[in-house]
């Protein structure tokens, strides 16, 4: 009789053949909340991106801030202007400048908590003392002051809230640099003599970025919310161009407030399941990132 075969090390096992990023998928495709989220967005991305209206005509043939109708669903707001095709073109503002600042604010906090965390002493200290500057700071009040020393538009709220969305991404990537620089396989490509560059991009970013991604994703619903909070202030982006917060501009009123719930509310909804929608599904991606979750 053959003696029983031992398992070859290394082989791959039925459970091996999983990868990571399978069981991954199948963790958020088992979180309700995140596709249903991931759902929304698509919608939103599709509608936005497709959909080619005019959101500054003026219609005076239906009225200066008409209810809803068959030619315009959401009504008309207060020169005229479709409301509906503002909120589609508003929606692709606030979209982009959700997305653009989260980019902004990766690009600058990713190698700032890298260096920090990968060489701590002196650099460590005053990337992350920077940050903690940065922090303390009332941001609504900072961002309001340099965008209007820069002067509202797109372009500049973006910037600006990308550049002081940073140290999320720093302070987030330092803690996970510093307790991925000690573990052996690190250690291992130091004693060999391997280049830091290579060991901070081969070894140390793959192995500690995947909470980065998590805070990428609620940065896009935090700059969002920023814009929409400063283009209803009258700081961001100014007419005629729309996004959701100076469509909701004219909610000061207390006459539009009280009678012409078409021009804000339909707004003020599309921001809030929008935020709500970015945050589900950053929830369902944090579950699913973490290997402890069961599937």
């Amino acid at each position: 009789m053959s003696p029983a075969a031992a398992p070859i090390p290394g082989a791959v096992t039925k459970e091996r053949k999983r990868s990571y990023w399978h069981d991954v998928f199948k963790r958020f495709s088992r979180h309700k909340l995140a596709m249903a989220g991931l759902a929304v967005i698509a919608l939103e991305l599709v509608l936005v991106l497709a959909l080619h209206l005019d959101p500054y005509s003026m219609n005076t043939d239906s009225g200066f801030g008409a209810p809803p109708s068959a030619a315009h669903p959401l009504g008309t707001d207060e020169v005229g202007r479709d409301v509906f095709a503002r909120i589609v073109y508003g929606g692709r503002t606030s979209l982009f400048v959700g997305l653009v600042s989260a980019l902004v604010s990766l690009a600058i906090g990713v190698p700032l908590g890298l260096l920090a965390g990968y060489y701590k002493g002196v650099p460590g200290v005053m990337v992350m003392r920077l940050a903690d500057i940065f922090m303390s700071v009332p941001s609504m009040i900072l961002v309001l002051v340099l965008v209007s020393m820069i002067g509202p538009s797109i372009q500049s709220v973006t910037i600006v809230i990308g550049v002081m969305g940073w140290p999320q991404f720093a302070r987030q990537l330092y803690g996970s640099v510093l307790a991925v620089r000690e573990k052996d396989y690190v250690q291992a490509a130091v004693a060999i003599g391997e280049k830091s560059w290579r060991i901070i991009l081969k070894y140390i970013l793959p192995n500690a970025f995947a909470p980065v991604i998590i805070t990428f994703t609620f940065s896009i619903a935090s700059a969002i919310l920023q814009e929409s909070s400063l283009s209803f202030l009258g700081m961001g982006v100014q007419l005629p161009q729309a996004s959701w917060g100076n469509i909701m501009y004219a909610a000061q009123s207390i006459t539009v407030l009280s009678q012409r719930p078409w021009l804000w509310v339909p707004p003020g909804l599309a921001l809030l399941i929008t935020v709500l929608s970015i945050n589900f599904f950053g929830d369902g991606l944090r579950d699913a990132l973490d290997p402890k979750t069961k599937l």
